[in-house]
């Protein structure tokens, strides 16, 4: 009974917590809507600073969690934030002005325009494989357009999440920006309130939680989830140029990237050179400086964040293999380290549920097609992607890939690289998301877009559609109606 008890207390403090941060927030969140560009930029230069100052202790949170190498974390959860700083100082204040609209002929008299506003008080749950990144990028968004902020980093990553709450107390007051760690139960409470907008990444599965949980209170959401992002080379492809961006995009992060090429589509006259090019390339990238360690030993290669992600994406393995998939290259595993090596599976099909799943591992399945109808065909019998990614030499058959499928974002004869364009908009379609982020996409995502229309006193251009409706007023509507 009195564990009972003690858990009964621990919800009704967490519930309390959550209420009275939320509260704070609220009130304290008409102080930020009347902000400048130049005290919003300060405040992310602010935590660009600490940020900096401390990417020691980033390090080695994130070593704790992943194995992960300096210099990956530098590039992908350090510089894309740095990205987005860079182009928020630069276009804040462009973004911000009220934008003008034009007004037509049965409107003479007025002048319109939009009005970029924050929404209020938002939520960000940020995800286990770019934890970083994926908290603070949203935030900084969030912060350009005005609002505050409450975070929820994922309890995979407790090393990172410490710092990320570390970061937070330093840089931020509690009404402004607050942390909330913990597991699904804290997410649970969180989702309760009435926020302004939450931010969202994760899984689709996650997703439809998420957004009927927003649905209560009628908030809007943006929602970066995932999926099977294909991949389509032809058989006119620069074989050896795809390959190293193959590899590289698929086994970045050990393919626990939401972006990350999921499964390969490759014309069959062409399928032996590919494989032959992408294993040569796991060795080139992935044996140390001097090339004479394994996979297993290089500090370059992150391992799968926890033992049960690793029994997951194993699993995946086994049940290939027993319904007769190959494995060409790789298949080595460790539970000890969470390690799983680059590996490169053939003679696949949708009865195994590596083609079923999203992967989120380094598992890379390659399929055959003879006509590139074949392969649009194939990937139109999935949800939509997060990422497609073509590679072709010939226009006419990108183009077909183009028209023939739908997905969040393409990158074309390259994987990943239209993430890291502050000027596209990222973000998934139907399953893959709901909403955009990044430049003034992100901005855009936390702010309310309201309109403006302003009238002369003593002056309005439908008085003469007033009651009563007399045939004058009715023949002046008929003319306006043509």
């Amino acid at each position: 009974m009195e564990n009972v008890a003690t858990l009964t207390e621990n919800a009704l403090t967490l519930t309390q917590e959550v209420d009275n941060l939320f509260q704070l927030q609220k009130k304290h969140a008409q102080t930020l809507k009347n902000t400048t560009a130049r005290e919003r930029i300060a405040t992310l230069n602010r935590f660009k600073d600490y940020m900096m100052s401390h990417l020691e202790e980033l390090h080695e949170a994130m070593y704790k969690d992943f194995k992960k190498s300096p210099t990956e974390i530098n590039l992908s959860e350090v510089f894309p934030i740095l990205a987005s700083i860079k182009h928020i100082n630069a276009k804040l204040h462009r973004w911000m002005r009220p934008k003008s609209a034009s007004t037509p002929m049965n409107m003479l008299g007025t002048s319109s325009q939009v009005l970029p506003e924050p929404k209020g008080v938002c939520l960000i749950i940020a995800p286990w494989n770019y934890p970083y990144n994926l908290t603070f990028d949203p935030l900084m968004y969030a912060i350009a357009a005005g609002n505050t902020a409450i975070l929820k980093p994922s309890e995979m990553t407790p090393h990172t999440s410490a710092f990320i709450k570390k970061t937070v107390q330093a840089v931020f007051k509690p009404e402004e920006v607050f942390v909330f760690e913990g597991d699904a139960q804290v997410a649970t409470e969180l989702l309760k309130k009435p926020f302004d907008h939450i931010f969202f990444t994760g899984s689709p599965m996650l997703g439809k939680i998420v957004m009927k949980a927003a649905a209560e209170h009628l908030t809007s959401v943006t929602l970066e989830l995932g999926g099977k992002s294909p991949v389509v080379i032809d058989e006119t492809s620069n074989i050896k140029d795809a390959a190293q961006k193959i590899t590289y995009g698929k086994f970045l992060n050990c393919g626990q990237t939401c972006i990350a090429p999921d499964y390969l589509l490759v014309h069959e006259k062409v399928k032996d050179e590919l494989i032959n090019e992408i294993k040569s390339n796991i060795k080139k990238y992935y044996s140390g400086e001097k090339g004479d360690l394994s996979v297993e030993q290089t500090p370059d290669y992150t391992r799968i964040v926890n033992q049960r992600h690793f029994g997951r994406v194993k699993n995946l393995l086994e049940d290939a293999l027993s319904k007769g998939a190959k494995v060409v290259a790789g298949g080595e595993t460790n539970a000890n380290d969470n390690f799983i090596a680059p590996t490169l599976i053939t003679d696949v099909n949708d009865d195994m549920n590596v083609m079923k799943e999203e992967i989120f591992g380094p598992l890379l399945p390659i399929k055959t097609f003879n006509h590139l109808q074949e392969a649009t065909d194939y990937i139109k019998t999935k949800e939509k992607p997060l990422a497609l990614y073509i590679f072709s030499k010939d226009k006419s058959k990108r183009d077909f890939v183009m028209q023939n499928t739908t997905a969040g974002g393409t990158s074309i004869n390259d994987t990943l690289l239209h993430i890291a364009n502050p000027d596209l908009p990222f973000g998934g379609v139907n399953n893959s998301g709901i909403g955009k982020t990044h430049g003034y996409f992100g901005f855009q995502a936390f702010s309310n877009e309201r309109a403006v229309l302003k009238q002369r006193i003593g002056l309005t251009s439908v008085k003469f559609l007033y009651p009563p409706y007399t045939p004058q007023v009715k023949k002046m509507l008929k003319f306006f109606m043509k």
